[in-house]
């Protein structure tokens, strides 16, 4: 912490500026469901590409932008959590905080919404639970978020984005991302379990650097830089599905960045003229190009430096409430049903506007239904032990956190829901 002329002390990285309790991660979070929401509405409601990708040259557009930020925050929070718990309660806090969701957001889907779907097409539910993708095969394929079927019963052809799609589309698009934040959670928890995160942060920016030159190499072999990156196929992995190599690359590396910045937050430097200087080059790399490698690591230091650095009034949102997750898996199958309802047609606004009251009133009711008390469950399975403490004073990993926050805190939870 330097001091200006007149004494005053000016915090300079991002480990003085960082306060668990006092952040906008949970702002951050919200916008960014709300994100993926609004980007949805072109595809979902008026048959055409998201939001952003027109601007973009189709680099990327508005929700793809949202998950890549979604992946940073958790690379940053998770992070926190990993060098804090034992691999066993890490493991089970994770499994606290998205699968309940998950399971619930799955069952209302196939056994609630996509009967009433059936209903408005077809007039009852003749053939709907015997479909060789019917809801019960849905349920069954899709627990641990491997979405390995999208549509149920062959319903939702006759939307705007079923004619896109030239068929039944997907109830719940939204959840393709969530078997990557699983695998990141593997990938971390088996870091943490062998002590590299604790005691060997340089490989873990070793592994980074690593995945960026991959980037690199990448942008060097497409056609042109405004072109997205290449595909090169798929890998699967019991239960958790399939996984197309660049996706895995691109998601795994803002993962990671957001985990050295957790793990180097004292040599990394936050200010405004730097989240300037990001924001610029994020801007010309989506115009001119090489946005995947160029923009990327900027656009991470943006939403890091907004977790920090924004107003107190938005540090508040999010705090004691978080419904971003359930606005996250719950848009898609509601924006759904209001395009099929013909809610589109009274323009793109009116649209979003019922999409995100209809979203609402599942996220709500998750949120304090479901999610939270899953999370005042973080203790049930796994007793509270020394081990943690002792693990953490033996790695010596430096503490975010100033002397009168040294409570225990849940980075990764809603403050109220900390241990």
């Amino acid at each position: 912490m330097e001091k200006t002329e007149t004494g005053r002390a000016v915090r300079r990285t991002l480990a003085e500026r960082y306060d668990p309790q006092d952040n906008a991660f949970g702002f951050l979070r919200l916008a960014l469901a709300l994100g993926v929401l609004i980007a949805h509405a072109w595809p979902l409601g008026l048959a055409r590409p998201s939001f952003g990708a027109s601007l973009t040259s189709g680099q990327s557009d508005l929700g793809t932008l949202s998950v890549q930020g979604f992946f940073v925050i958790s690379g940053f929070l998770v992070a926190g959590s990993a060098l804090r718990l034992s691999a066993g309660r890490f493991a089970w806090h994770r499994a606290l905080r998205i699968l309940p969701g998950l399971w619930v957001c799955l069952a209302v889907t196939a056994l609630l919404i996509a009967p009433a779907v059936h209903l408005i097409e077809r007039g009852d539910l003749t053939g709907f639970w015997t479909h060789p993708e019917g809801p019960l095969r849905y349920l069954a394929v899709n627990w641990l978020g491997a979405m390995d079927q999208y549509p149920i019963s062959g319903l939702l052809a006759d939307t705007p984005f079923g004619r896109m799609m030239g068929g039944p589309s997907a109830f719940d698009g939204s959840l393709w991302s969530l078997r990557y934040e699983f695998a990141c959670y593997l990938l971390i928890g088996l870091l943490a379990a062998t002590a590299v995160l604790h005691r060997a942060a340089r490989f873990v920016l070793v592994l980074t650097i690593g995945t960026y030159l991959l980037i690199l190499n990448d942008l060097l072999t497409v056609a042109d830089w405004t072109d997205r990156p290449p595909t090169r196929g798929a890998i699967s992995l019991p239960l958790l599905g399939s996984f197309t190599t660049d996706w895995t690359l691109y998601l795994t590396f803002l993962f990671l960045l957001g985990v050295c910045a957790r793990r180097y937050a004292q040599r990394l430097p936050i200010a405004g003229r730097y989240a300037a200087a990001a924001g610029i080059v994020v801007l010309v790399s989506m115009w001119f190009g090489g946005f995947f490698a160029i923009g990327l690591p900027a656009f991470a230091y943006l939403v890091l430096y907004v977790a920090v650095a924004a107003p107190r009034v938005l540090r508040r949102i999010g705090r004691r409430r978080d419904y971003s997750y359930g606005i996250y898996i719950y848009a898609f199958p509601v924006q759904q049903v209001v395009a099929l309802l013909g809610g589109a047609s009274e323009g793109l606004l009116i649209y979003v506007v019922l999409s995100v009251i209809g979203t609402l009133v599942f996220a709500i009711p998750s949120w304090h239904l479901v999610e939270g008390p899953a999370l005042r469950g973080r203790n049930w399975l796994v007793a509270r032990s020394r081990n943690d403490a002792e693990e953490r004073h033996r790695s010596a990993v430096p503490d975010l956190r100033t002397p009168t926050q040294l409570r225990p805190i849940a980075d990764d939870a809603p403050r109220p829901l900390s241990r």
